[in-house]
């Protein structure tokens, strides 16, 4: 291997140093070490290194704790064409996530294998000067990052914190692909051979929630007649995709809570605890700080899925990539619906991107299915995309007077979704019924 670039390499200890030297004495030209932070600007001036590896947390403790973040802008600033890869204990991986969010180009967590520092190392000296680091196209999933700086700055997120076992915390509007964004960061983990488990907390009632998470015993209660493996089991040595964890009751949340801290679970109508090891990925659409304040989300519970918390944007926050999903969805449902040659003017583009899509990509998709379903053209003008909310009309006075009560109950579901701008959730709060009885009178409506 031809030696290339130079590093420098920042940590209070000096056996660490020595071992970093050693082991990436073969890749880099030459290799710069500092004990002391304060010899940082010193060895940038003069190493000019295209790497640095900067350790979170020096002995002398600047800024409470944030002496990492400290030297990484400063090093951004002296500097700003070094990669820097970040060198942190597993818990201080939120500092290490502020600091890519800061600029750094990774992070390593101690203690650390020769394979990922090398490997990263690697990555980051390519990436300084200019190779093609991207994921192969074998190696992409579903997950649509498009082009906007805010989805761009997402992605380098993720594919950070997608390698390790912290705790995820996905926030975001209705119809952004929280889902989605779980898949995404599954597949990338070191758990991607072991199944993700998705469960959406609101609609597991109270009496069913004990059995649908951590199984029972046959016997345990009426109709209990065999055996139930519970959903913590079913996910072991992968991931628990919790949807909705804001529509959790404050009762319940102590249950969840004590197992996550345990480690255990144990089964209904049995005794004996059982471990597991689960990677936990949480959503919601709701402001769980702001429950908390109101005493309606344990601020236990909210320390111990927050490791890492990554908000997805509305679509209206990341208008350059309407028109990328909506011709997704275009060829998408052209092919279902056996219009292959579908396409849209630039009158339609225009359209897409001024609407506000409450409903975001949800939203988006189902309007282009409509649109696809109801056009007479190849070419879909303006005119022909109907983007109002509430897609299905409310009947006349004279249909509501002969109607039974099934169309009344229909209008009645119609308008609360058109009120709630396609919010389920809130509709269904509205509506005084759970999630999943929303969705099973969807379906039967044919709304």
């Amino acid at each position: 291997m031809t030696k290339r670039g130079t590093l420098l390499a920042a940590d209070d200890n000096r056996n660490i140093l020595a071992s970093i030297k050693m082991l990436m004495e073969n890749t880099f030209k030459e290799i710069i070490t500092v004990s002391n932070p304060a010899e940082i600007p010193a060895a940038l001036r003069n190493g000019k290194p295209e790497v640095v590896l900067l350790d979170m947390n020096f002995k002398s403790g600047i800024n409470n704790g944030n002496e990492g973040l400290y030297w990484l802008r400063e090093i951004k600033r002296l500097r700003p064409s070094a990669q820097v890869v970040l060198f942190t204990a597993y818990a201080d991986i939120e500092l290490a996530v502020n600091g890519i969010k800061e600029g750094a180009a990774d992070f390593i967590v101690k203690p650390f294998t020769n394979a990922k520092m090398t490997e990263t190392l690697i990555s980051a000296l390519d990436k300084s000067q200019g190779k093609n680091t991207k994921r192969k196209e074998s190696e992409k999933t579903s997950m649509f990052w498009g082009e906007s700086p805010v989805m761009q700055q997402l992605h380098t997120l993720v594919d950070k914190v997608a390698s390790t076992d912290a705790n995820i915390l996905i926030t975001g509007e209705n119809g952004t692909g929280k889902e989605m964004l779980a898949n995404e960061i599954h597949h990338l983990s070191p758990r991607s051979d072991a199944p993700m488990v998705a469960i959406d907390m609101g609609a597991i009632t109270e009496t069913l929630f004990e059995s649908e998470l951590f199984g029972h015993v046959k016997g345990a209660f009426t109709d209990a007649g065999t055996d139930k493996t519970g959903k913590f089991e079913v996910a072991e040595n992968g991931t628990l995709f919790l949807d909705e964890i804001g529509n959790l009751s404050y009762s319940l949340q102590a249950k969840l809570l004590s197992a996550i801290q345990r480690k255990t679970i144990t089964k209904v109508g049995d005794t004996k605890p059982i471990p597991i090891n689960v990677r936990l990925i949480c959503a919601t659409n709701r402001d769980l700080n702001d429950m908390v304040s109101k005493g309606l989300f344990r601020e236990d519970l909210l320390y111990r899925i927050n490791t890492i918390h990554i908000r997805l944007p509305a679509l209206r926050e990341r208008k350059e990539d309407i028109a990328p999903l909506a011709g997704i969805f275009l060829k998408k449902y052209g092919g279902i619906y056996a219009k292959p040659d579908l396409s849209f003017d630039e009158s339609a583009i225009t359209k897409l991107k001024d609407n506000p899509w409450p409903g975001n990509i949800r939203e988006l998709e189902h309007t282009v299915e409509k649109t696809v379903i109801l056009c007479d053209s190849s070419v879909i003008k303006a005119d022909d995309i109907d983007s109002s909310p509430q897609s299905v009309r409310i009947q006349s006075s004279e249909q509501k007077e002969n109607g039974t009560l099934e169309d009344m109950e229909k209008e009645m579901i119609v308008k609360a979704i058109g009120e709630c701008k396609g919010n389920l959730s809130v509709t269904a709060g509205r509506l005084g019924i759970t999630r999943q009885t929303l969705y099973n009178k969807i379906k039967k409506y044919g709304i």
